[in-house]
């Protein structure tokens, strides 16, 4: 018994206050990312959205415009909802600055959920940390950024690492840029929307047996919310899906996105596996004493059972 309990506290990852690994509640957040589409209203109905569904987090994606963006791609123009504009104008638009942000972290404290954010560059991590995060994700697209997980690493906060489009001597060498002590990795499958037949969910296992001592979770961005229940039920202790007000709004992320309806049957959902999975030890509950009654035919086992001897027949 001692090896699985060292096991499972060395799994042990907070996000802010919150221990997030085996043993602990499934840490469910919503994963807003840009799909407000730089509209502060909307993002804050979708902080709204996760709060009532139950969520433990939302999250954000960071990014300096002029760093993400190739320079090659930024005088291209695309058809937007707001016209026809340069690519680097439209990833202006979509993005928040401090002063929305700060309204953000306002409200996320008014209604008592945490967010956080992945920043794609140097520079959004700086501007993350003054609003003292309890996180900082990588999304997939980053792993292979050391310099970025070195910024990241020296903040001292848990980072969560998605994994999609990734190798596994990719994500190796990732988590030993970031250090095993501090990271929470993420199966994820990069598709939007993923295809059931690539989700892979095994993956849990295999990091679990390759990372003894990281928790392990999933972001998931396929339609539906099965295979994210199936997940949990596989282990993962941390769970990431994308969250719209409406699927059929402009935006790449939107299809692979949750309506609120659906993201509050997930985690109620998500609370029933976790809370059925149990402890993995064989017991009989006092709840099937009565049936044992009425059903077996040696009552010895019915005093066994029961933490009882056997009358003397």
């Amino acid at each position: 018994m001692a090896p699985t309990v060292l096991a499972t506290r060395s799994r042990t990852r907070h996000l802010g206050d919150r221990p997030v690994g085996p043993g602990h509640p499934v840490y469910v957040t919503g994963e807003i990312g840009i799909n407000h589409n730089g509209d502060l209203d909307k993002a804050l109905a979708l902080v709204d959205a996760a709060v009532d569904a139950g969520c433990d987090a939302v999250k954000f994606q960071k990014r300096t415009p002029e760093i993400c963006t190739p320079r090659d791609q930024w005088d291209v123009e695309r058809d937007t909802p707001w016209g026809r504009m340069r690519y680097i104008d439209y990833r202006h638009r979509v993005e928040f600055g401090e002063d929305e942000y700060r309204r953000i972290d306002e409200h996320c404290r008014e209604r008592g959920i945490a967010w956080f954010a992945s920043p794609w560059d140097t520079e959004a991590v700086a501007f993350l940390e003054k609003f003292d995060p309890p996180a900082h994700k990588v999304a997939s697209a980053s792993l292979t950024d050391d310099e970025l997980l070195r910024t990241l690493r020296a903040t001292g906060r848990t980072v969560v690492l998605s994994t999609g489009m990734s190798t596994p001597a990719q994500i190796r060498h990732a988590v030993e840029v970031l250090g095993s002590g501090n990271v929470l990795l993420c199966h994820a499958t990069s598709t939007y929307p993923a295809r059931a037949a690539e989700l892979n969910l095994r993956v849990i296992h295999t990091l679990q047996d390759e990372y003894p001592n990281v928790p392990i979770g999933y972001s998931g961005h396929e339609t539906g919310l099965q295979t994210t229940l199936a997940a949990v039920a596989l282990g993962a202790c941390f769970v990431e899906r994308h969250i719209t007000l409406d699927r059929a709004m402009w935006g790449s992320d939107q299809a692979a996105s949750v309506e609120p309806g659906g993201l509050a049957r997930l985690v109620r959902d998500v609370r029933v596996v976790e809370e059925a999975l149990g402890d993995g030890v064989k017991r009989v509950y006092d709840s099937e004493l009565a049936p044992m009654r009425k059903l077996r035919r040696v009552p010895g086992v019915i005093a066994q059972a029961a933490g009882r001897r056997p009358a003397a027949v």
